[in-house]
């Protein structure tokens, strides 16, 4: 009778450790679990971005005022009557960093 339960105990054993080591186990699942978290955050992330640049894109073909701003700022391109006026900062020179 003893052996039959320590038999039986050794089944059940070697039944137990796929499920904690094995492919499937449940440290793999819960593994698993947390990078799909992790991928569903990020996911999250660039459906805001997507938004944000579908958003823009919208502007720029139905609006001008997107398009005007794009063309002032990252061009620098001015209307023909308007001035451009640009102020500079004058070049500091090693005399002036002296006390």
């Amino acid at each position: 009778m003893k052996g039959l339960t320590w038999v039986l105990l050794a089944l059940i054993l070697m039944l137990q450790i796929p499920l904690w080591v094995g492919k499937g186990s449940w440290l793999r699942v819960f593994e698993l679990e947390r990078q799909l978290n992790d991928q569903r955050a990020a996911n999250e992330v660039l459906r805001s971005r997507n938004a944000q640049l579908a958003a823009e894109v919208r502007d720029l073909k139905t609006g001008y005022d997107a398009l005007e701003e794009r063309a002032r700022y990252e061009l620098g391109m001015i209307r023909p009557d308007e001035v451009f006026v640009q102020v500079l900062e004058p070049a500091h020179t090693m005399q002036d960093a002296r006390p």
